[in-house]
């Protein structure tokens, strides 16, 4: 499965300019990312090239974060598709926690990332994959960008 990195920081100016400055002198990648604003701290969730290596040099730097297993679908962009798979995971019983998407225009897919309260993640991939989405790992992440 992919890897996104969760970052707990304090919300004030210039935290995300130093997360990404660290990255930035490791040469690790940004590909996805979404803030979210929890009052006096925010919490930062990216995909990077690099996942283990992100974790480590931010973890070094005094910066709270862990990594996160996620499930990224790839689902052709036209009306409906993200109906199908919710309700595809309704029918399952499958949660989602926290999810973010978005559109690649040029190749007309959607992606979509899914934190999901799942134990048996292999069964709902075999699924979807079934019901035709297609699930990235994380090379197929990279070659997003």
């Amino acid at each position: 499965m992919a890897k996104q990195l969760n970052i707990f920081m304090e919300n004030r100016p210039g935290r995300l300019a130093s997360i990404a400055e660290v990255l930035y002198k490791n040469k690790i990648n940004i590909i996805t990312f979404t803030i979210q604003d929890r009052g006096d701290f925010g919490l930062v969730k990216m995909m990077v090239d690099k996942p283990k290596d992100a974790h480590l040099v931010l973890a070094d730097k005094g910066y709270a974060c862990a990594l996160k297993e996620v499930l990224v679908v790839s689902i052709p962009d036209k009306p409906g598709n993200l109906f199908k798979l919710a309700k595809i995971l309704l029918k399952y019983k499958v949660n989602i926690s926290d999810a973010y998407g978005f559109v690649m225009a040029a190749e007309k897919q959607g992606i979509c990332s899914l934190e999901l309260a799942l134990l048996d993640k292999k069964k709902i991939k075999s699924i979807l994959i079934k019901e035709g989405f297609s699930i990235l790992e994380e090379e197929g992440i990279y070659e997003l960008v």
